[in-house]
């Protein structure tokens, strides 16, 4: 599959980096000390307050950028955000949810790392607090969000498993399991649930609350019910990916190349997903951000593999930046300030709940990972997951 596709060189992999940063930094001279919002507007991201799910990821943007150039002029921009992030956790802003992986690794987890900010490592760990404050016995699962125990919030979505490699740094930073121990049972649940039998995925499963048997799963951001939402399957692969590297547990291996496969069976010939998977040609919003997600799960997972496998994998991420990069990347001329073009939050369909935004603009996690992926592709990267 898709064995004839031109895979990007590791030259135009730098120069697809070179390109990333120039436009950030442009971003960055305009909204210093700012917050980006979640997704573009007309290609332009609004400045936002520090609430939502999403900010972590710029903060991650400045911080590749930073080890790509080496300019402290990224590197004072992701410190001016930091404070933010360490008062938001400690006064608990906008933190009752379980999106803590994404909004502390790539911000904080990745200060401490490069700089040795302890205040961002305390940080860190009590975002990991944060998330651990949201299991469930019954079903052994972290509830996505709304108020515990919540009958119509008793469930976890497939997103999370991108939040777990929060708590196994958190055990690895602290000496203290119970935070590893908890994303085992999480992540459990969530293979056992999530992954349908021909390897695609639900966005969210709800639990029983009295006995923590299974329910029912739902694709609420994606186009129905027994639909294959982009980007969730995307978290599949990259989730699993990451968890296989904390604890080379076969069985989430075995996950990931059934989510992959999956995943690769329904790509159009471009090798970017519509932002439903059920769609495979035609005028529906394609989802760049996906593609993004997982090459970096595919370069994650080609580091814990046997050389041919390694080669496979290396390979695909390789076919997908080389489409991103020609095909969906901003250039400097474009005039937008995000990197990377044709993303989509959620969309609205006659089948799904959601609200609609971001369709077929820059999303910011789309930004992140295309950067994340190119890095991992030009060096040995020692990641902030």
């Amino acid at each position: 599959m898709f064995e004839k596709k031109a895979e990007i060189s590791n030259n135009e992999a730098k120069i697809a980096l070179e390109t990333s940063v120039k436009v950030l930094k442009n971003t960055l001279r305009k909204n210093f000390g700012e917050y980006l919002n979640h997704s573009s507007v007309n290609g332009i991201y609004p400045v936002c307050k520090n609430d939502q799910w999403t900010n972590g990821f710029y903060v991650g943007e400045l911080w590749l950028a930073y080890e790509f150039t080496g300019d402290e002029e990224f590197k004072r921009g992701a410190e001016a955000l930091i404070p933010g992030f360490i008062e938001r956790i400690k006064k608990k802003i906008a933190v009752d949810h379980h999106d803590m992986g994404f909004l502390y690794s790539p911000s904080c987890i990745a200060a401490h790392k490069l700089t040795g900010n302890e205040e961002a490592k305390e940080a860190a760990i009590l975002a990991a607090d944060m998330l651990i404050s949201r299991f469930q016995e019954k079903g052994e699962f972290l509830q996505a969000w709304g108020a515990m125990g919540e009958e119509g919030n008793y469930r976890y979505i497939i997103d999370c498993l991108l939040n777990l490699p929060l708590l196994y740094r958190a055990s690895e930073m602290t000496g203290d399991d119970k935070y590893r121990n908890i994303a085992l049972k999480h992540i459990t649940t969530c293979l056992k649930y999530s992954i349908r039998p021909d390897g695609s995925t639900y966005h969210t499963f709800f639990m029983d609350k009295n006995t923590g048997g299974p329910l029912r799963g739902e694709t609420c951001q994606g186009y129905s019910n027994e639909s294959f939402w982009a980007r969730g399957q995307a978290w599949g692969v990259y989730g699993t990916a990451l968890s296989y590297r904390y604890t080379h547990k076969e069985e989430y291996k075995d996950a990931f190349k059934k989510t992959l496969d999956f995943y690769l069976s329904k790509l159009p010939e471009d090798m970017v997903p519509y932002w439903d998977m059920i769609f495979t040609e035609g005028e529906e919003p394609r989802d760049s951000s996906s593609a993004s997600i997982v090459a970096c799960g595919l370069l994650e997972m080609a580091n814990l593999v046997g050389e041919e496998e390694a080669a496979y994998c290396r390979s695909l991420a390789a076919k997908m930046l080389k489409s991103l990069a020609d095909n969906y990347a901003v250039k400097p001329e474009n005039g937008s300030n995000g990197l990377v073009l044709h993303g989509t939050y959620s969309k609205k369909s006659p089948y799904n709940t959601c609200s609609e935004a971001g369709v077929d603009e820059c999303v910011s996690w789309g930004d992140y990972f295309y950067m994340e992926a190119l890095t991992r592709f030009t060096k040995d990267w020692d990641t902030y997951w």
